[in-house]
């Protein structure tokens, strides 16, 4: 008899010891962002233990950031079943009701898991962007600055501050965090967004142009990308540059007039009057009272005369 029971409390241990395993797997691939694998570790803790929130809390979380809203609310539900002071439970379910545009509610479940876990940035950061969605811009700023205080170098919540940093005009501000956001992540392609629109506002150019050139890099067909960095080359008085740039606008939007004109002015201000003429007559043709072209051609076409007049008999 004692054989058996020592038996099964091997087995229990065992069992007990491979779900805590699975768990600490599951909360490691949710940091790494591995969504599908982290749902398969969960999957299995709860195939071991269905009566354990946390294994129905990773479950859910993983679902939710693979899109998969109904099964992760399900999942989530289950977990808060189980344990109603849970805190994963109480961010899941926040950043579910956000996700499902219910803002209201998400404000509370987040206000919930900050009092369950007021260390954890995502509760906090949950809380901002309920804020955020109920237009209380100021509430967000300050929600967001409390989940950076809790991980300086948590990325969404750099990125949301650096949206309502933009939104109140705070350019400096806004690129002292896009700077520390793609310390993080030098790809993130929100952050570049936002830091070119800041260096842009603050007409650093000569901080902007590597930028603009990472975005084009990985964004090739994004107009904002090639537009920011033909406007960059141009404050710099980069023509010739700018003038590649602008064609290859042209070929993603053939029919944009104000593109036309800004080919215009860049030729024109390169001596070549002719061809600024004709750039400026294909804008007038797409738009034809648009000003700027209209006085860019008189301009090109007078120059282009002159200049013929002065040529030797």
């Amino acid at each position: 008899m004692d054989k058996e029971q020592s038996s099964t409390d091997e087995a229990t241990n065992q069992k007990s010891e491979d779900v805590e395993a699975l768990l600490e797997t599951a909360l490691s691939l949710d940091k790494a962002g591995r969504y599908e694998e982290m749902l398969e570790a969960a999957q299995r803790a709860i195939d071991l233990d269905p009566a354990l929130a946390l294994a129905w809390a990773c479950k859910a979380r993983a679902l939710q950031k693979l899109e998969r809203v109904s099964e992760a609310t399900i999942a989530n539900d289950q977990a808060l079943l189980l344990d109603t002071n849970l805190p994963l439970a109480w961010i899941n379910r926040s950043g579910l009701q956000i996700l499902q545009e219910r803002f209201p509610e998400g404000f509370r479940s987040a206000t919930r898991a900050i009092e369950l876990a007021p260390n954890d940035p995502r509760a906090w950061a949950n809380k901002g962007m309920a804020l955020l969605n109920l237009n209380n811009m100021l509430g967000a700023l300050v929600a967001m600055n409390q989940s950076l205080t809790c991980d300086p170098d948590f990325l969404f919540a750099l990125q949301i501050k650096g949206e309502i940093l933009r939104h109140y005009g705070r350019m400096h501000e806004l690129v002292q965090t896009m700077r520390h956001a793609l310390d993080i992540a030098p790809a993130d392609v929100f952050s570049l967004t936002l830091m070119i629109q800041a260096c842009r506002a603050l007409e650093e150019y000569d901080e902007l142009l590597p930028i603009t050139q990472q975005l084009i890099q990985l964004t090739p067909e994004s107009l904002f990308a090639w537009e920011s960095h033909m406007r960059t080359l141009r404050a710099l008085g980069r023509f010739e540059e700018a003038c590649e740039v602008i064609d290859r606008l042209l070929e993603l939007i053939p029919n944009d007039g104000h593109i036309w004109s800004i080919k215009a002015d860049n030729l024109y201000r390169l001596e070549r009057y002719r061809e600024a003429a004709q750039a400026a007559e294909q804008a007038l043709r797409i738009v034809p009272q648009y000003l700027p072209a209209r006085r860019i051609h008189e301009k090109a076409l007078r120059l282009m005369y002159q200049r013929k007049e002065k040529r030797p008999k």
